[in-house]
């Protein structure tokens, strides 16, 4: 009886010597997607794109996979939610901050991942997983980390800024750029007058507008993407934008420097997505992959010079930015964060219409137009909503 067990477990430690790392080491194959092509929507400057020798990762995954990447940008999450609802086009990855996932989630517009053919996704941080907008970590897959801070430039404002009230100082009039999309820029009028930025209380957006009507004869510019040009070529003082994109700013023009209001900021993750109307799902989550491997996201991280949720290029020595005070401060030096959260329609509603009449002061007669008719939709709209909502409760009762 003894012989034989032993022989039994023999011939299955001989099985798994063999049969095991056959299976270890097969790879999936992709080959029928060749020729395929994967429609990819992301933010502007958001890609190692081969610029000044960096690796082009779309090219490198085209010449991988021979499936041909279709690459277009956005300036917002809200621009980018405009045209998938729209309908206008159709992607099969996106790029959206935490709060319009959650949006999207809300509104059944994400797919559920299929996380086995992301197995790279093991290197994602427990720390960036589980997070409010995705808690059984199905829709998303986080891409980069961040928090909003200050640009100012040294040449102009002689003394350190530690507060979100010098965008609001009259001796930088004209010389002021401000975020050219309401969360942003509520947000950051929120952080200063030391609300929560995700308030459903509208007086607290009342005053927020307040703040940021008061402003606007200061401001030379609403931007998003165009504040590189400008704070890169001195155009301007100040600027509240994403700590990143500051260190990109900087390698162009070194007068720039950068601080973290003492009233708080917005911390945000931005996530890789797959929108339901996707038509090569396979072929993005193939993507997904790919963008976590370390030799890509190490470039990506490099290029971008936003903070990684990747624990392997913390760890990697190519890997440029691991000690860089600015996108991983001490914890003594670690602001206040926030994160946005997805808002009810009521309030969403009620900041678009108070955005569209900040938008209209100061713009041209046609532009006030436009901004009318905007702002009086909206109106309606909102007027429309407490009406049902009024009517709803009166039949409950």
């Amino acid at each position: 009886m003894m012989k034989r067990f032993f022989s039994v477990v023999f011939t299955l430690i001989l099985l798994g010597l063999t049969v095991v790392p056959c299976f270890a080491g097969e790879k999936k194959d992709y080959s029928h997607l060749e020729g395929t092509t994967l429609n990819v929507y992301n933010w502007g400057e958001y890609i190692s794109d081969g610029a000044e020798g960096a690796l082009d990762v779309n090219k490198e995954f085209e010449k991988r996979y021979g499936i041909t990447v279709n690459y277009s940008n956005y300036e917002s999450n809200e621009n980018m939610y405009n045209k998938l609802q729209s309908g206008g086009a159709n992607y099969d990855v996106i790029i959206p901050s935490d709060y319009m996932i959650a949006k999207l989630v809300e509104e059944d517009m994400l797919a559920e991942l299929d996380f086995s053919n992301i197995p790279n996704y093991k290197y994602v941080m427990e720390k960036y997983r589980g997070l409010y907008y995705d808690p059984d970590n199905k829709y998303s897959v986080p891409y980069t980390v961040g928090m909003v801070g200050l640009i100012y430039n040294t040449k102009i404002v002689k003394e350190k800024p530690d507060s979100w009230g010098v965008l609001w100082d009259e001796q930088y009039a004209g010389k002021i750029l401000m975020f050219n999309n309401p969360r942003d820029a509520f947000g950051v009028a929120q952080c200063y007058l030391g609300q929560s930025i995700n308030t459903g209380n509208l007086k607290d957006w009342d005053k927020a507008i307040e703040a940021l009507k008061a402003q606007n004869h200061l401001v030379s510019s609403y931007v998003m993407d165009e504040v590189f040009n400008k704070m890169e070529n001195g155009e301007a003082a100040l600027a509240p934008y994403y700590a990143g994109d500051f260190l990109t700013m900087q390698e162009i023009n070194p007068d720039l420097a950068f601080v973290y209001p003492k009233e708080g900021v917005n911390f945000f993750v931005d996530a890789m997505c797959i929108p339901k109307t996707a038509e090569n799902k396979e072929a993005a989550e193939l993507y997904i992959n790919f963008m976590l491997e370390e030799e890509i996201a190490v470039a990506n991280a490099n290029y971008l010079c936003y903070a990684t949720p990747h624990s392997n290029v913390l760890e990697s020595d190519d890997y440029d930015l691991k000690d860089n005070k600015v996108l991983y401060p001490d914890e003594k030096d670690t602001p206040k964060t926030q994160m946005f959260q997805n808002l009810d329609y009521e309030t969403q509603n009620y900041m678009n219409m108070l955005w569209n009449e900040l938008k209209i002061e100061g713009n041209s007669n046609l532009d006030a137009y436009i901004g009318l008719s905007v702002t009086a939709v909206l109106i309606i709209s909102y007027a429309v909503y407490k009406f049902i909502k009024k009517k709803k409760r009166e039949a409950m009762y």
